[in-house]
């Protein structure tokens, strides 16, 4: 009975050996979840200069503090208010997919922090947009709105870098013009309108006025051709003419029930009455 006694003492105090070091092991191991990666900060040598990639790390508690940053594309919209060549207000909204350059999150660290997209991102891209869109006109950012945002993009680029920004996509969402330039566009297209319904009453006049032209040429020719036919036949024209018109009336009144023939003379009236 001794012997098992002191076998379960042994048991026990190498399970809480046991249990000890997992939790000692737990204090001093860390997770880098996917997509993250982490630099440690030290308390007696400062912000180490390798990062930590993806898994599980030990480090030192009390000692040394891991600081992760999440390395995925992440979108932001930056909305601003310009000018444009032609110094007219633009209300612009930039979207922006970036990440930061991993080999770089050290300095990141000791110069911006973890919210480096919050102390970056709006004042570099309020420059870089007054910077380009003065470049352009109002009309001009509609009808080459591809090249502004391709420039945009490329001078964004190139700002972001120097603070380890990289910026996988920059594309501008919204674009608006102020009061003054929409009513100024909305009373242009009316006066276009009024103009082209002017020169459609124009056109139409003068087509009018051809058409007269020509019925007028015609009524002319036609009588010059009658006035040449009355010189070459006298009145036999024209007694052809009373002749077919007499037969059409005739022909009209023949088919009408209402219209009674009567024989000729001027005493049938009376010759009905004297009959009676």
């Amino acid at each position: 009975m001794s012997r098992i006694g002191a076998l379960f003492e042994r048991l026990g105090v190498l399970g809480l050996a046991t249990a000890g070091v997992v939790a000692v092991a737990n204090t001093c191991l860390y997770n880098v979840n996917p997509g993250f990666r982490a630099v440690i900060f030290s308390r007696l040598s400062g912000i180490q200069k390798g990062v930590r990639g993806e898994g599980s790390h030990f480090f030192i508690p009390l000692v040394q503090t891991p600081v992760q940053y999440d390395c995925r594309s992440r979108p932001r919209s930056v909305p601003t208010i310009t000018g444009t060549k032609d110094l007219q207000n633009v209300n612009i909204t930039l979207r922006i997919l970036f990440r930061p350059v991993v080999s770089r999150l050290p300095d990141m660290y000791m110069n911006l922090g973890v919210d480096y997209d919050e102390r970056v991102l709006p004042s570099i891209t309020n420059e870089v947009l007054k910077a380009v869109v003065a470049q352009f006109n109002a009309a001009e950012l509609i009808t080459q709105r591809e090249a502004v945002s391709q420039r945009i993009c490329q001078e964004l680029s190139e700002r972001a870098s120097t603070f380890g920004i990289l910026l996988d996509d920059v594309s501008i969402t919204h674009l608006t013009y102020g009061k003054d330039f929409t009513t100024a566009v909305e009373a242009k297209q009316v006066a276009q309108q009024e103009a082209e319904k002017a020169r459609y009453i124009v056109e139409k006049a003068e087509q009018h006025k051809l058409a007269s032209i020509v019925a007028a040429e015609g009524d002319s020719i036609g009588a010059e051709l009658l006035s040449k036919a009355f010189s070459r036949s006298g009145n036999a024209l024209i007694e052809l003419r009373r002749i077919e018109a007499a037969e059409d009336i005739a022909t009209n009144l023949a088919k009408n029930r209402q219209v009674s023939y009567l024989p000729g003379g001027q005493g049938v009236l009376f010759n009905l009455q004297m009959e009676r």
